[in-house]
């Protein structure tokens, strides 16, 4: 097991954004010379300084952590489930936003593409998924592609495929993560026929188009994040809303 000091760590993530050690210093009001010392460890950062590097890095809670636990700090974000107490608060808006879509499907997913809520507008769909695609934990990507789950419904399952890829390979650019890795070499790597970089032909959004019942059904969806979250839990929580993309589809879901 190899461990990064804080400096190593830092400069890791100033080069994943593609920052100079100027640029980093400029945007975080320090000079260039304390940013070059902090990183070959020649100074060793308050826990201040790191958060206030790792903030202009856009560094996820997760990481800011160990962050802090490389520096000789204790972490300074809690992870709770989302079902304590202490994210009530959250638990409530998240259940808003998804009665509020209703009719409309809407899913609560965490880092790693794990299904953690969903509205009641979704249980038809899984009600035609294999009862063993649907144990805990669901994987939103697993149950997309899967021929005995939602795949046999997808019309443009190259097209959704595609999609799954660009997203997850721009969440492992701006933060690695062993987990996700795994999930994009067993689901989404690209077979010798198929171009990594495939392009997707669309005019405003690219729809997912699903065949229910003998009728087609055209969505697109929108992604809700928390701001200024505080808990790494919240941090990592995506709300994924669909809507209909054509009057057909919307009066399918208005019935």
């Amino acid at each position: 097991m190899i461990v990064h000091t804080v400096g190593e760590l830092l400069r890791q993530w100033r080069q994943r954004r593609g920052l100079s050690q100027l640029d980093l210093a400029i945007a975080a009001d320090v000079s260039a010379r304390h940013v070059s010392l902090v990183e070959t460890g020649k100074s060793k950062p308050s826990a201040d300084m790191i958060l206030r590097l790792a903030d202009q890095l856009h560094v996820p809670l997760r990481d800011r952590n160990q962050l802090l636990l490389a520096g000789g700090f204790a972490p300074r974000y809690t992870e709770r489930p989302l079902h304590d107490d202490a994210l009530s608060a959250a638990q409530d808006a998240i259940r808003r936003v998804l009665r509020a879509h209703e009719p409309y499907p809407a899913v609560v997913f965490d880092r790693r593409w794990n299904i953690l809520m969903t509205n009641r507008a979704v249980d038809p769909f899984f009600a035609q998924v294999a009862p063993d695609l649907l144990r805990p934990p669901v994987n939103l990507v697993r149950l997309g592609l899967h021929p005995r789950g939602l795949a046999r419904l997808v019309v443009n399952l190259a097209d959704v495929r595609a999609v799954f890829r660009t997203r997850i390979s721009r969440q492992l650019a701006t933060a690695p993560d062993p987990g996700l890795t795994a999930l994009y070499e067993e689901l989404l790597t690209p077979g010798p026929d198929e171009a990594s970089d495939q392009r997707i032909d669309g005019d405003v959004v690219i729809p997912m188009i699903l065949n229910v019942d003998g009728r087609e059904l055209r969505l697109f969806s929108t992604i809700t994040t928390f701001g200024t979250p505080m808990d790494v839990t919240i941090d990592e929580i995506a709300i994924e809303s669909y809507y209909p993309a054509d009057a057909e589809s919307a009066a399918y879901f208005a019935e």
